[in-house]
C-alpha cells in the first residue's frame, strides 16, 4: 500500500483573518449607514447633555455616640449620691443606628422635610421644597420626556378620571388618626427619596447623609434641615421613656409643691396661735400640725430626689453625635457629566448602526436560502 502523502492541518488562524476580513469588509461597505447613526446618536446625546440639569450634592458624616453614656455621667452620679439621690447608672438600651435609614424613609419625617425653606436663585424670598417640586415649571427635557417616552402613561391618565382626594371624615382629633397624605405631598415624597439618602457604615460605626437638588445652597440646606431633623427624631425615640417619666414626676412634683407649702404655712400659724398656751388641746393641735409638716416634708423630698433622678435619666439616655463631616455648600455640580453621556450616545449609535448593517446582510442571505427553497 503506497504511502498517502501527509496533508497539511488546515490553519484555523487563516479560518479566523478571513472571517474577521469578511466581518471588515461587510462594516466598511454599510459605513454610510454606521455614520448616520452615529451622527444621530451625536445628537441626542448632545442635546441630552445640554438640557439634563444640573444637579449639586451636599453630604454629612455623623458618627453616633453610642453606649457612653455611663461614662459621660459618672461624676455627675458622685454627686447625686453625696446629695442622697440613687443614682441608676446601669447601661440603658440604644437605639440601633440599623433603624436610622428607616426614619428618614418615614413618612413623619418627609412630612417635615419637604416643607424645608430653600434659598433658590431666582426667588425672590426663600420657597418650601414642596412648593419648589409642586409649582415650578418643568424643564424641557422634562417636557419632551413626556410627551414622546412617557406619551402612554400621559395618554391613559386623560383617559382615566382622577382619583378623588380622600378624607378621613372620623374626628377632629388627629393625634390618633392614621397619616393622608395629598397628591402633591406623594408626589414630592417620591422626590424625596430619590434625592434624599442616608448610607450606614456598620464596619466604620458612621453615617452619611446625602442630598441632591438643582442648586447648591438648597442642597446644602436641605441637608442641614435633615441632619437636624433625624438627630431630633433619634433623641425623641431615645427619651420617649425618660422623658414620659419625668413629666409624670414634675407634675406630682409641682402638686407637692402646694401642698407642702399649704402645711408649711398651717404650721407657722399653729405655732404662732398656741406658742402662750400650755394646756393639753394646744398641745395636741401643734402636734397634729408638726405631724402633717413631718410627713409631707418626707414625701415632699423624696419627690424632689425622684425628680432629679429623673432628671439625670433623660441627660444620661440622651444620645450625643459627632458630625465628623459638617454640611458645606458644594462648589461643583455632580450631574450630568455631559462628557460621559456625548460618548455613550455616540457608542449606542455606532452599535445601532453596526447592528443594522450586520442584521441587513443577515436578512439577506436568510431571504436568499428561503427563495432557494422555493424554487426547488
Amino acid at each position: 500500500m503506497p504511502d498517502q502523502p501527509i496533508l497539511p492541518p488546515k490553519n484555523p488562524i487563516a479560518e479566523d483573518e478571513i472571517d474577521l476580513l469578511a466581518l471588515v469588509k461587510t462594516m466598511w461597505s454599510g459605513r454610510k449607514t454606521i455614520l448616520i447613526a452615529v451622527a444621530v446618536g451625536s445628537i441626542f446625546g448632545l442635546f441630552i447633555a445640554l438640557f439634563t440639569p444640573k444637579q449639586f450634592t451636599a453630604s454629612t458624616v455623623i458618627v453616633p455616640q453610642l453606649g457612653d453614656s455611663q461614662s459621660k455621667l459618672g461624676g455627675l452620679g458622685g454627686l447625686a449620691a453625696l446629695a442622697g439621690i440613687n443614682v441608676d447608672m446601669t447601661p440603658t438600651s440604644e437605639l440601633s443606628p440599623m433603624v436610622y435609614p428607616q426614619i428618614v424613609s418615614s413618612t413623619p419625617f418627609q412630612l417635615e422635610l419637604m416643607y424645608t425653606m430653600l434659598t433658590i436663585e431666582d426667588k425672590p424670598k426663600p420657597v418650601t421644597l414642596f412648593d419648589f417640586y409642586i409649582k415650578s415649571d418643568p424643564t424641557i427635557l422634562g417636557t419632551i420626556s413626556k410627551y414622546t417616552i412617557g406619551l402612554p402613561g400621559v395618554l391613559i391618565g386623560a383617559i382615566r378620571s382622577k382619583p378623588k382626594e380622600l378624607s378621613l371624615g372620623l374626628s377632629a382629633d388627629t393625634t390618633n388618626q392614621p397619616i393622608l397624605l395629598s397628591r402633591d405631598q406623594v408626589t414630592v415624597k417620591k422626590v424625596l427619596e430619590s434625592i434624599v439618602s442616608l448610607e450606614l457604615n456598620a464596619k466604620e460605626g458612621y453615617i452619611t447623609l446625602t442630598t441632591s437638588m438643582p442648586e447648591a445652597v438648597a442642597a446644602a440646606q436641605l441637608a442641614q434641615n435633615a441632619q437636624s431633623l433625624l438627630q431630633r427624631y433619634i433623641t425623641e425615640f431615645k427619651i420617649k421613656k425618660a422623658k414620659a417619666y419625668l413629666d409624670f414626676i414634675q407634675g406630682r412634683y409641682d402638686e407637692l409643691k402646694v401642698e407642702f407649702e399649704k402645711v408649711q404655712v398651717n404650721l407657722a400659724l399653729v405655732t404662732d396661735r398656741t406658742k402662750n398656751f400650755t394646756s393639753g388641746l394646744p398641745r395636741i393641735e401643734s402636734d397634729r400640725a408638726n405631724t402633717r409638716y413631718t410627713i409631707a416634708f418626707t414625701v415632699f423630698q423624696e419627690l424632689a430626689k425622684q425628680l432629679e433622678q429623673a432628671k439625670i435619666q433623660v441627660k444620661k439616655e440622651t444620645p450625643a453625635f459627632a458630625i465628623v463631616k459638617p454640611v458645606t455648600v458644594p462648589s461643583i455640580k455632580s450631574k450630568p457629566n455631559r462628557p460621559m453621556i456625548l460618548f455613550i450616545w455616540i457608542f449606542l449609535g455606532g452599535v445601532v448602526g453596526t447592528g443594522i448593517v450586520f442584521g441587513k446582510g443577515f436578512f439577506l442571505s436568510v431571504k436568499e436560502k428561503w427563495n432557494e427553497e422555493k424554487t426547488i
